[in-house]
């Protein structure tokens, strides 16, 4: 039996997820206090929509840093996991913006409020150069870790919610039709909930350590299949360890194996090159061994 193990170099995002939070933080008051002087409910929920980006910043953060941590007697892999936490937390703010926007939206749809219009487009302006400024800073790291990529849509969909109250303030200056404002909330809600529905379908898969989205099993065990000296592939079970980290084991019988040694190397080197599967336990086996269990 072999385990094997690399270690590739991941980007740090502490930097970006520092720098998004304190811009965030600011848009947030500017949003709120404009919004609640404009009485302009798609301002707000805006704002409040960046407010729950910042807790889901501090909580990617949190994740990131704590998934470095080395491992100990008690957490053998350490805190890794914590990244795949983050990123349930995030989706499950979502949810609670979406429904606090929708919310407060139909109430104000129901009892309609002027709206300074103004107001709304240069504060709602200024939210999306910031948002775009913040997404941008997660946009390299989106493709390889769910957490990252969390942080990412956030701030992209923010972007276009504050172009959407924009919109509105526009449509309100020509028509004086107060009501699109919360109707502008509504689609916001309806956006950033569409928004949310992968996130949350992955994010949860991940923690019940079902086999991550980018790898088919079936793939794998071809590939392990077709490795010289190898004839079937038994107790095959692939695993996110992280957000960015992927752990494998499996039994290999190979009866006709000219070397172990030789076989171990190269399934944990096509394991890494094709699948990006960094921790790999593998057994290898002279005949199938019928209910070993260990």
């Amino acid at each position: 039996m072999s385990a094997g193990h690399s270690h590739p170099h991941h980007d740090d995002f502490s930097r970006a997820f520092a720098v998004g939070i304190a811009l965030n933080v600011a848009i947030v008051a500017i949003e709120l206090i404009f919004g609640f002087l404009a009485n302009s409910m798609a301002l707000v929920a805006d704002g409040g929509h960046n407010l729950s980006d910042v807790l889901g910043l501090v909580v990617g953060w949190a994740g990131a840093t704590m998934a470095k941590r080395s491992p100990s007697p008690r957490f053998t892999y350490g805190l890794k996991k914590a990244s795949i936490l983050a990123a349930l937390i995030n989706a499950l703010f979502l949810l609670v913006a979406v429904g606090a926007i929708a919310a407060e939206a139909v109430r104000r749809l129901l009892n309609p409020a002027p709206s300074d219009a103004p107001t709304m487009i240069w504060v709602a302006a200024v939210a999306i150069f910031v948002n775009l400024l913040t997404a941008l800073l997660f946009a390299r790291g989106r493709a390889h870790d769910i957490n990252v990529r969390a942080a990412f849509q956030h701030m992209a969909a923010d972007a276009a919610v504050s172009a959407a109250v924009v919109v509105a303030g526009f449509v309100i200056l020509w028509t004086g039709q107060h009501w699109v404002d919360p109707v502008m909330s509504l689609i916001v809600a309806a956006i950033i909930l569409w928004g949310s529905i992968g996130l949350m379908r992955e994010s949860v898969g991940m923690s019940l350590m079902g086999v991550p989205s980018g790898i088919d099993l079936d793939q794998v065990r071809g590939a392990l299949g077709n490795l010289a000296g190898v004839e079937t592939v038994h107790d095959l079970h692939v695993w996110p360890l992280s957000t960015t980290e992927t752990a494998l084991t499996a039994h290999l019988v190979a009866p006709h194996a000219l070397s172990t040694d030789d076989l171990l190397q190269s399934a944990r080197t096509m394991l890494h090159d094709l699948f990006h599967i960094e921790h790999c336990t593998l057994q290898i086996e002279r005949a199938h061994l019928e209910d070993t269990h260990c």
